[in-house]
């Protein structure tokens, strides 16, 4: 996978956690919401990296880049896919991952979102 840094990224940031249990792949989360996915496959091998995104930025993106494409056994109109291997570069990567977590933390209470973002 030509993104290693990934995982570290992905759990440097408040409040996530791991979660392995379905269709082998690893879904990063708040709380019991998802963000971002690592789809695996048979030999453990990233064939897609899933996150939200607002839909007419993911459009968009799809347009610019031949390595985004509609989610992966998502919603096509919220989530995006990317190629593991492809040519999005890391910088744009973490900018949408970036995004997706935002996305989903404003799906929570006020409350709740500063309680994540405390750490608590």
């Amino acid at each position: 996978m030509r993104y290693p840094w990934i995982d570290e990224y992905l759990m440097a940031k408040k409040g996530v956690s791991q979660n392995r249990e379905n269709w082998n792949w690893i879904r990063y989360m708040i709380g019991e919401k998802m963000f971002a996915a690592v789809c695996l496959d048979e030999q453990d091998v990233p064939y897609c990296i899933t996150l939200k995104l607002k839909p007419e930025e993911g459009e968009l993106l799809r347009r610019q880049y031949q390595d985004i494409y509609p989610g992966h056994y998502m919603n096509k109109v919220h989530w995006n896919s990317i190629r593991p291997d492809g040519a999005v570069p890391d910088e744009l990567l973490k900018e949408l991952l970036d995004k997706s977590y935002h996305l989903i933390l404003a799906g929570f209470s006020k409350k709740k979102q500063a309680e994540i973002l405390a750490g608590e």
